[in-house]
């Protein structure tokens, strides 16, 4: 009996105090509200890294814009580059078709440089990251699935100048009807069959009169018109450019290459009349070879 009065003791000793038990549950309390806390922070936290790293895998994974730009490209001159400038500014990669000779012959005439030559000298600049051999004069159903699904491109540009086909219709009818057709201005002033007629005119001016000399022809031939168009005869004259090179579109047309405190530089001088494969080539060899070089040529005034 004892025994059983010593138990009854030893159970009022373990007994808690009321202000005692308070302090423990608020003790539990706060520990569970930390824990919890520290959990809604590291699940926050972990949320957040998450969704960054969704973000940036999003902003990795963007497919970049391509465009697609094709021409004859004969007779390559700053209207061409120009065209190619403002296609780049519409994606983030510009694939550009040359059309073939023999699709040129069928639609135009005969170009006056093969393809070869255009292809050079359309790989040259610098706004075109891809170019397509022998492309078709018009957007066909089957050119334009290729594009699409072998080339990944998005939209086809083209100038706001009309391109029509020997039947009448629109040589662009089709991608405009898919929605995937992008227009920009064209330079006025300068064509390949401007370039041509002056040619032609510097040719005929030279046959009809030899009062003129060598000179007064080149003046006349650079300037795009013949003396008898300026005192108002009968004689055609070919349109003035109207093309302004400001100090911000040079800049454009720029690569900013700098040349460093060792490196060499070489001097070429030349009229660059009709710029060519040819003046290309020179210019690839010496990038090449780490070269830079300075051009200077010359104007006919």
């Amino acid at each position: 009996m004892g025994g059983g009065g010593g138990g009854a003791d030893g159970g009022s000793d373990i007994a808690l105090h009321p202000e005692k038990v308070k302090i423990v549950a608020t003790c539990l309390v706060v520990a569970v509200g930390v824990s919890l806390l520290g959990l809604y922070l590291k699940s926050g936290a972990e949320w957040r890294s998450n969704w960054s790293l969704s973000l940036n895998k999003k902003k990795k994974k963007k497919k970049p814009i391509r465009v697609y730009m094709d021409g004859c490209f004969d007779m390559m001159h700053y209207g061409h580059c120009n065209a190619l400038r403002q296609a780049r500014a519409l994606g983030d990669q510009l694939v550009v078709g040359v059309v073939s000779d023999d699709q040129i012959i069928a639609n135009k005439g005969p170009p006056v440089t093969p393809v070869h030559e255009r292809m050079i000298m359309v790989n040259a600049v610098k706004w075109v990251d891809e170019v397509i051999s022998d492309a078709p004069y018009a957007i066909t159903a089957d050119f334009m699935k290729k594009l699409f699904d072998e080339y990944n491109i998005d939209y086809i540009i083209h100038g706001d100048d009309p391109c029509v086909l020997p039947d009448g219709t629109d040589a662009y009818a089709l991608a405009k009807k898919a929605d995937r057709y992008k227009q920009i201005k064209r330079t006025e002033g300068v064509s390949s069959t401007d370039i041509v007629g002056r040619m032609l005119l510097c040719t005929r001016e030279r046959s009809i009169s030899d009062s003129h000399n060598q000179s007064s022809l080149q003046r006349q031939f650079s300037h795009g018109h013949s003396q008898k168009f300026e005192d108002g005869g009968s004689g055609s004259g070919t349109r003035v450019s109207h093309f302004l090179p400001t100090s911000r579109r040079i800049v454009q047309f720029s690569n900013d290459k700098r040349p460093g405190q060792d490196a060499r530089i070489v001097y070429i001088d030349g009229a660059f009349d009709l710029f060519h494969a040819g003046h290309v080539e020179i210019s690839s060899l010496l990038e090449r070879l780490e070269i830079f070089f300075l051009l200077e040529y010359t104007m006919i005034i």
